[in-house]
């Protein structure tokens, strides 16, 4: 039921991530006088980032209106909700965060982590809490999702009733707790005005397999391996990582964790129960000699590919405890993220050429299963919610607007569908919902643990450095009597072989006749004189090696006596 209309104030609704992208899910709602968030995520970089760590929204309008902030609401503990919480106190006072008991412990041992030295209210919430803020009255239901404590959330407003699903899928044979349908559909008949919906998997047909068909997959893995086993995993998949435990368990196999984000999801799902496994079943990576190859099972990070992550250094042959025996069995249990496609190959290529047997997800092998919904359980969700305006979230623009075109064929009118940009804001007032003014939402690129984000333009440097290469040219100047002190010298890294080496003395007899030349004019600027290095130096490389390195000429003038 809406609130009462007494006294409405228009509400907005806008994201500032997760629409056009599948990460820094953000979203807010707010009026005149209270503005909360919903989820608070990264985005991890794309392969192209060099040196980037997280891409977070832009918290300005946040900062600016932070008397107006009075709560933070999580629905479940991944990354993409909860990691840019400490970047988010940066830029703004968070009052309080309510969130579901995993979430709530993820968040505590990432700000420990991250040493966040700020003191941050968190309320743990259940299924049947109703929390009050100001004109809002915010509600849960549980959805199922690949990480136990997963929910939606309902807000009802003077304006009318808002509800954003987080991610979920629905399975009616799920690991853990069912999703509860009956309360979703309660909603739906009650009235929704406004639904937020998980678009991640609206290019799927069907139905997303359930979590339970994982199981027999991993079973029968165990059985048919003789040597070790080397699991692969997203660490926040609860669900699975405890799929993996039990069948260790059954198959008198000992767990040897590696990787920090593993060991902290393990850790704080072994705290709440999520995960069931006694200390005698785990094993530290330092005693991993100590097992027998049948008897291990080692539980890591790197399934997308991630070059620092477990599993490539494992590849790499450069990880300190763990190196790829002849017999060694690697599973991928998981499903490439867009975009990773290829460091993934270069991964089980590598584990391959070291003579492991490498098992991916295929139609013939199901051991790994997506925690989003694909487009029959988008319909079901739509169909019980019922909503009388719609807009899809979580997703890139075709996932956005296929959920959208989704809609409008099981009833939605398609003038009440909205598929926005981050910071496009859709108004509720009197029943209807307009499009407001639209606020500041880029993408911030983090290098580090600082809000202060860098530019295009160094993530531009930064792509070229690791592509092309750099060549430093010292120039010894006098200024005052214009001339060379000495012939300037080239240092280059990253695009000259030692077989090309011959090119670095022709280079630079190259570059010091023209600057010859050019201090020989009595009037030479330093700009000029950089300017010639780069002309000079910028085509013969490119001619003789296909790069384009980066040319930083140094000017060392001679101190005035």
């Amino acid at each position: 039921m809406n609130l009462e209309r007494k006294f409405a104030m228009p509400v907005s609704v806008y994201a500032l991530g997760g629409l056009g992208e599948v990460g820094k899910n953000t979203y807010v709602i707010e009026n005149d006088n209270t503005l909360i968030l919903i989820d608070a995520g990264v985005r991890f970089p794309e392969s192209s980032m060099t040196g980037i760590d997280y891409v977070i929204p832009d918290y300005t309008y946040i900062r600016n209106n932070n008397k107006k902030f009075k709560a933070l609401f999580i629905t479940h503990g991944h990354e993409d909700h909860i990691g840019g919480i400490p970047f988010l106190l940066q830029a703004a006072h968070i009052p309080v965060i309510y969130a579901p008991p995993l979430a709530a412990q993820l968040i505590r041992h990432k700000l420990t982590m991250m040493r966040v030295r700020t003191t941050v209210n968190i309320i743990e919430y259940e299924e049947d809490d109703v929390i009050t803020i100001d004109d809002f009255k915010v509600s849960f239901f549980h959805v199922t999702h690949s990480i136990p404590d997963s929910f939606g959330i309902c807000v009802d407003t003077p304006e009318g009733r808002i509800v954003t699903t987080g991610d979920f899928k629905v399975d009616l044979t799920p690991i853990g707790r069912d999703m509860n349908l009956g309360k979703i559909a309660a909603l739906g008949n009650e009235g929704v005005d406004l639904l937020l919906s998980d678009s991640t998997n609206a290019e799927n047909e069907g139905h997303t397999p359930s979590e339970r068909n994982v199981i027999s997959a991993i079973n029968d893995i165990y059985s048919t391996t003789s040597g070790r086993l080397i699991i692969s995993t997203f660490s926040s998949n609860i669900s699975r990582i405890q799929q993996i435990v039990e069948a260790s368990i059954n198959f008198n196999r000992k767990v040897v964790i590696i990787g920090r984000s593993m060991e902290r999801a393990i850790k704080a799902s072994r705290e709440l129960g999520y995960i069931k496994i006694p200390d005698s079943h785990l094993v530290d990576v330092e005693n991993i000699n100590t097992l027998r190859l049948n008897e291990t099972v080692i539980l890591c990070t790197g399934s997308q590919g991630e070059p620092l992550a477990a599993l490539s250094r494992i590849a790499n042959n450069d990880h300190k405890n763990v190196k790829i025996i002849p017999g060694d069995t690697v599973v991928f249990s998981s499903s490439p993220i867009p975009g990773n496609t290829i460091e993934i190959d270069k991964v089980v290529n590598k584990l391959t050429r070291l003579g492991a047997k490498v098992l991916t997800n295929s139609i013939l092998r199901d051991i790994h299963s997506s925690g989003h919904p694909s487009r029959q359980e988008l319909k079901i969700i739509l169909r019980l919610f019922r909503p009388k305006y719609f807009m899809p979230v979580h997703g890139e623009y075709r996932m956005l607007k296929l959920h959208a075109d989704l809609a409008v064929t099981v009833g939605v009118d398609p003038n009440n569908v909205f598929v926005c940009k981050n910071g496009e804001r859709l108004v509720l007032s009197n029943g209807r919902i307009t499009r407001g003014p639209s606020i500041p939402a880029d993408s911030i690129y983090i290098d580090g643990v600082s809000i202060d984000g860098i530019s295009d333009a160094v993530l531009h440097d930064r792509k070229r450095l690791s592509e092309d290469g750099m060549c430093a040219v010292f120039i010894p100047i006098d200024a005052k009597n214009n001339t060379l002190l000495s012939k300037a010298v080239l240092y280059t890294r990253g695009f000259v072989t030692f077989s090309a080496s011959k090119l670095i003395p022709t280079a630079e007899k190259l570059l010091n006749d023209e600057l010859e030349a050019l201090m020989n004019r009595k009037t030479t600027t330093f700009g000029e004189l950089k300017l010639t290095a780069k002309n000079i130096l910028e085509p013969y490389f490119y001619e003789k090696t296909g790069r384009n390195p980066m040319i930083i000429p140094v000017i060392m003038n001679k101190a005035d006596e």
